[in-house]
């Protein structure tokens, strides 16, 4: 199953080593998620198509999974939204997807029939929403699009202390994004699982059930550490709203982090999960 999905990704090498880490966590979700052949999928965020790949070959050539991505095909590096779309869309299980990018589920254009789809997902996209009252706009305007969401998202409770580095790094970009206008950053508005909970109610649906899922083997951990350490210093020096007394603070944040991740393994969050209707 791992090799059919990675092999449709189009990656070899040290890059497919990495795609079968990354798709064995997301079959754990789809798993969680409970969602058939057959079925009808709407994923916002769709991205690179990691999860979309898990989830069409899941519902399989009965079954259909559309796409929608907020960002441009030319976005992402070193392979690019829409280069990891074409080479999806090429393998055997393309027929059963479509994706669109530059697409904002906000806008008035986009509209879709009531029920059009079984199950509407939302996997690892939530903090890169700009705030809490865009993310209950969206999920609001979908409710009558679907009959279950499910929605997936690292969780900041920290249960082994290798995971600090991951929370530290990710608390770090949050606190530098709170003055930002724009960012093109992963984190843009962290949510706890209690945060998007009650943004899921507030939008109408109704949380059924919930878990938290670890994949130790995830290298988002050691990513989002490494690229904090190299850019955020200077982000953070850049940005003239930060008082200065807070920019110390972040700094030293930084240089705490440094010190944690060199002095042992980094491991990744566990990420919080949970189905609604």
């Amino acid at each position: 199953m791992i090799e059919t999905i990675v092999d449709s990704m189009g990656v070899s090498g040290e890059g497919a080593a990495i795609q079968r880490i990354q798709t064995a966590h997301r079959l754990k979700l789809i798993q969680f998620w409970e969602i058939p052949q057959g079925a009808k999928v709407l994923e916002i965020g769709c991205g690179q198509g990691d999860t979309t790949a898990s989830l069409a070959y899941t519902v399989g050539a009965s079954g259909r999974v559309h796409g929608i991505d907020i960002a441009s095909p030319d976005y992402g590096s070193p392979v690019t939204l829409g280069e990891a779309c074409s080479r999806l869309m090429a393998s055997e299980i393309g027929k059963q997807i479509q994706i669109q990018f530059d697409t904002d589920i906000l806008s008035p254009e986009v509209d879709f029939a009531e029920g059009a789809f079984d199950y509407i997902v939302f996997a690892h996209c939530a903090w890169y929403f700009q705030s809490a009252e865009q993310l209950r706009k969206t999920l609001s305007k979908i409710r009558p699009w679907g009959k279950k969401l499910c929605l997936a998202e690292w969780d900041i409770r920290v249960s082994i202390p290798e995971q600090l580095a991951h929370y530290n790094a990710v608390m770090i970009q949050a606190q530098c994004e709170a003055f930002k206008q724009s960012s093109l950053s992963n984190v843009r508005t962290l949510f706890s699982p209690l945060d998007l909970k009650e943004i899921a109610r507030s939008a109408g649906w109704h949380v059924e059930q919930e878990t938290s899922v670890y994949s130790p083997d995830l290298q988002d951990g050691e990513w989002e550490v490494a690229m904090t350490l190299e850019m955020y210093p200077e982000e953070i020096s850049a940005i003239t709203e930060i008082p200065g007394k807070f920019k110390e603070l972040m700094l030293s944040q930084i240089g705490s982090l440094k010190e944690r991740a060199g002095a042992g393994e980094v491991k990744p969050l566990s990420v919080f999960t949970f189905m609604a209707e």
